[in-house]
């Protein structure tokens, strides 16, 4: 009976270091997907810190998570008391860091909200014609979204963009670009008829509010498989004669 239920374990243990070595090679690929830059995004990352950082650390993890899942089907299948036990505290680190981060990005969450994005872009965006990082990023956002500011339009009054342009009541890259009719000189000037009206946080929010919830989705598995996988590796190095 105890033959009978270790063996179990061993395979059990078995199936879920194989879908951890799945989830490492899904993190591989966002992370590989969103530094080939297939819409655009790379400006967009590179722009803030902590979203460059962010792509790294998803390749990092990834990286170990399939080089875990590796090691933990090995270790389940060749019964080693020693890969097993090395297997279990590196997947407790993971697990503890990966807690943290969740913790973290949970509690640090409002600090990112739509104030934050305005007061940043009255600061620091100076317009379309400009090598600047933060207002390349802001029009590289507002023509891949179709829509102009945080909020509104009016989030550029009182602005650093109306100081250096006096002229312009909006950047070009508010511009709508799908019609043929729109006036250039109307629209920068503050015409309604021919730029987009809707703000970039909610077209963002809009557009993501899918993936956002999916990502959540694969955390929360991810994490359960973590712990039955810390489990299984316990109970197969204790029973291992």
């Amino acid at each position: 009976m105890e033959g009978d239920c270790l063996s179990c374990i061993k395979y059990l243990m078995f199936i879920f270091n194989f879908f951890i070595f799945l989830g490492g090679s899904l993190l591989l690929a966002v992370g590989v997907w969103v530094l080939v830059d297939p819409m655009g995004f790379r400006e967009i990352v590179a722009a803030n810190p902590l979203l460059f950082t962010g792509v790294y650390v998803v390749l990092a993890m990834g990286a170990m998570l399939f080089l875990l899942g590796f090691l933990g089907c090995c270790g389940a299948v060749r019964e080693n008391k020693c890969l097993l036990l090395f297997f279990f505290m590196l997947i407790l680190f993971i697990f503890l860091t990966e807690l943290a981060a969740a913790i973290l990005a949970f509690l640090f969450r409002e600090q990112l909200n739509r104030e934050y994005f305005t007061r940043e872009l009255k600061r620091h965006y100076q317009g379309h014609n400009t090598t600047d990082v933060f207002s390349s990023t802001w029009n590289a956002v507002m023509t891949t979204f179709d829509c102009c500011g945080v909020s509104s339009p009016e989030d550029f009054e009182e602005s650093m963009f109306r100081l250096i342009n006096p002229s312009k009541m909006v950047p070009e890259a508010c511009c709508q670009r799908a019609a043929y009719y729109v006036d250039m000189e109307q629209c920068v000037g503050g015409s309604m008829a021919f730029r987009y009206n809707k703000g970039c946080y909610s077209a963002m929010m809009d557009y993501f509010e899918t993936y956002i919830y999916m990502s959540g989705a694969l955390a929360i598995m991810v994490l359960t498989i973590e712990l039955f996988a810390m489990v299984f590796a316990m109970c197969l190095f204790r029973g291992i004669q």
